[in-house]
């Protein structure tokens, strides 16, 4: 899957919407990291984003597998595309969705669209994975926001989740989240057989959101 990854989701977190989303993007932009660095960001502020900080990689934190026409309040992949979405998140502990719909996403969107499906656990990240997304997350949702890593709290779900999406496919990368807020917690997410992290609130919620993003980045 190439060099590692930290996905960096904006959530609807103050500190990370509006013209503070705009603020936090140019932020990650000047990192120098031997990593890609990711901004999943709300639909509202997507556009903004990406011209606030060209050059840095901006997914969306949700899309539906819609085309054109009467899909009133719904997302549709080909708008974000051309509001300069490179990638989306889809079925986030915080917004699932049906096994069919990400199938579904994932037959409408380009090539080259990265898709990282979320996942509670091994189970969820197995049949995920047969869908064959660019990346599976795995989050275990009582983790989500807390201080401890997944990587320290459990785990062998990281390390299991990597071990049974690559049974499935090779071709899907594995990351992790819940609890992730510091660079050891990324090399061992690495070391776990991860190709790199979701995280939030250690970014977002931090009291020095480049300095945060430099020591994520520091063990790599």
């Amino acid at each position: 899957m190439g060099s590692s990854i930290v996905v960096v989701n904006f959530k609807t977190y103050e500190t990370a919407q509006g013209v503070s989303a705009e603020d936090m993007a140019k932020i990650m932009s000047r990192i120098e990291a031997p990593a890609r660095l990711v901004a999943s960001v709300s639909a509202f502020d997507l556009a903004a984003v990406v011209q606030a900080a060209p050059g840095l990689e901006v997914w969306c934190q949700h899309l539906d597998p819609v085309g054109f026409g009467s899909n009133t309040g719904w997302l549709n992949p080909a708008t974000a595309i051309e509001r300069g979405a490179s990638g989306t998140l889809i079925n986030h502990a915080e917004h699932k969705v049906s096994i069919e719909h990400v199938a579904m996403l994932l037959d409408q969107v380009p090539e080259g669209f990265d898709v990282c499906a979320c996942a509670a656990d091994i189970e969820e990240a197995r049949a995920l994975s047969a869908l064959c997304p660019t990346f599976v997350a795995v989050e275990p949702p009582e983790l989500i926001g807390g201080d401890v890593s997944v990587t320290s709290a459990d785990p062998a779900v990281v390390s299991g989740t990597a071990e049974a999406v690559r049974d499935v496919s090779e071709g899907v990368g594995v990351l992790c989240g819940a609890g992730v807020k510091t660079g050891l917690d990324v090399s061992k997410a690495i070391d776990l057989g991860t190709s790199g992290v979701l995280l939030a609130s250690g970014v977002t919620m931090a009291e020095d959101p480049g300095a945060a993003l430099q020591d994520l980045v520091s063990q790599l």
